[in-house]
């Protein structure tokens, strides 16, 4: 069985009973407790995160990565597939955890809950009994990760364009959530909420690409993008892969930046 990067509803409840599917959920806890795909599991936002003042959304340490992923009995030889309740910003977030642990077959559910109940497929509050992974190993990629020295490092690289999913507001400094507000020299603005379809069951905007390079994010271009935690631009990496684009994510984002003495901001 094999999914794309993007599926539809109808894709996978065609394989909801394939033995080589893992379905995760990263909707708010008190949703999954009412209703979820059939055979999800669960993961709390704050199992993906570091947690760690000032940028909390850095990615955790090794260790806790490990017991996550024993935790909900991975298997790397499945086809995983994460969804939300809000869009795509975590389960994006998720699908780049994957990448960093070296996972090959991911899917984000197109639109999340959102669209599944929109097509009126089966959902359940049923929890799944899991069976946790034992002598699991996990090797460590940082190539779908930023730095902040990497950032830093970009600023005056033509050929680098980073992408600011936040709000305008948190972009041009009027929006304060951090010391500092504004935003990275240079860094082209385009709100993760943009990216979706509002009238399509949250699913990416069809015309994603083009509204890209209009604003001159284009696949000739290295991409770093980033919001201020690493939550909301968990969706615009997954555009920037399911697109093709050569794409990071600073995971450190504005909550390191705009708390950083000496970084250079732009408003």
């Amino acid at each position: 069985m094999s999914l794309p990067l993007i599926a539809e509803p109808n894709e996978l409840a065609n394989h909801l009973n394939d033995d080589d599917l893992q379905i995760i959920d990263l909707c708010r806890p008190e949703v999954y407790a009412k209703i979820h795909l059939p055979g999800a599991i669960h993961i709390t936002p704050s199992e993906l995160i570091s947690g760690v003042a000032p940028a909390p959304g850095k990615l955790p340490g090794t260790d806790r990565l490990k017991l996550l992923f024993e935790r909900i009995g991975y298997d790397p030889t499945k086809q995983i597939v994460a969804y939300d309740d809000e869009g795509g910003g975590w389960a994006g977030r998720f699908i780049w955890t994957l990448d960093i642990i070296g996972h090959e077959r991911s899917s984000y559910l197109n639109g999340g809950l959102v669209a599944w109940m929109g097509e009126g497929l089966p959902t359940t509050a049923e929890e799944r009994e899991i069976a946790p992974a034992t002598k699991l190993d996990i090797e460590i990629d940082l190539s779908p990760q930023v730095s902040l020295a990497d950032t830093l490092s970009s600023i005056d690289d033509p050929q680098t364009i980073v992408w600011d999913a936040r709000s305008a507001e948190e972009y041009q400094g009027q929006k304060l959530a951090a010391a500092r507000g504004g935003h990275i020299p240079g860094a082209i603005n385009l709100d993760w909420l943009d990216t979706m379809d509002r009238d399509n069951g949250l699913r990416i905007r069809k015309d994603i690409e083009a509204q890209l390079e209009q604003l001159g994010i284009t696949r000739d271009k290295r991409v770093i993008t980033h919001c201020q935690t690493h939550h909301r631009s968990g969706l615009t990496y997954l555009i920037g892969k399911s697109l093709g684009y050569d794409i990071r994510a600073y995971d450190g984002s504005w909550s390191e930046w705009g708390n950083h003495p000496d970084t250079p901001i732009e408003t």
